[in-house]
């Protein structure tokens, strides 16, 4: 397959995990998450549906091809790698790591990733619990639902943070709120959107938006 640029694969990335979100990635959500115009994301979309990798459903939103979603798959491989590298080899905080592996993404050959997964035990996810694809393509989600969905006194395993912006994860970290963590609902209000959790002997209050992103296993 010929080298795509960072720019292409940086897209491509990003609709396959806007897919796993919501199925389809709506142009409006691909330029905030990129921090672009609107225009210069359909222009983009456009030449990324003529080279084969996406389809773009007018009113509905772009979905990645076959041909796309594999190149998305080696870059995510590599973006969760890095990741692993940036945390478990080289002490980088975890709040850190998902920023700096979006450079590192774009520039790790085949064979170097490899020998760093061999290194790194064979990782099955990312720090923030986010599985790692196959060097086959395959990605393995272990089942998992959004802390939002429990009800008062019910507790879950965190899996995974489905967001990694450094401001999130500094502030998930505080209270304990990380991947292997046992949390439990302490109270859960609609009328304020807030969830008061607790995590060993640290409770905190969530908003529903940040508890969305906190997948957990009922137990």
């Amino acid at each position: 397959m010929d080298k795509v640029s960072s720019t292409v694969e940086e897209y491509l990335k990003t609709i396959l995990r806007l897919e796993e979100k919501f199925e389809i990635a709506k142009t409006s959500v691909l330029a905030e998450v990129l921090k672009v115009a609107l225009g210069t994301v359909t222009n983009t979309v456009e030449k990324l549906e003529k080279q084969g990798l996406v389809i773009h459903e007018p009113y509905k939103g772009i979905k990645l091809t076959e041909k796309g979603r594999k190149i998305a798959l080696e870059v995510l491989r590599r973006h969760r790698l890095s990741e692993r590298l940036l945390t478990d080899l080289l002490g980088v905080d975890w709040s850190r790591a998902h920023e700096i592996a979006c450079k590192l993404e774009h520039n790790l050959p085949n064979d170097i990733l490899k020998n760093l997964e061999k290194v790194l035990g064979h990782p099955k996810t990312c720090p923030h619990g986010n599985p790692i694809p196959t060097s086959c393509g395959e990605i393995f989600e272990e089942s998992s639902e959004p802390l939002l969905n429990l009800k008062q006194g019910d507790v879950g395993i965190i899996v995974k943070i489905t967001e990694e912006e450094k401001e999130i994860l500094e502030h998930l970290r505080k209270f304990k709120l990380i991947p292997g963590s046992l949390v439990k609902v302490l109270e859960k209000t609609s009328v304020d959107s807030l969830m008061k959790v607790k995590v060993e002997d640290v409770e905190a209050f969530l908003s529903f938006r940040l508890a969305s992103i906190i997948n957990v296993k009922k137990v």
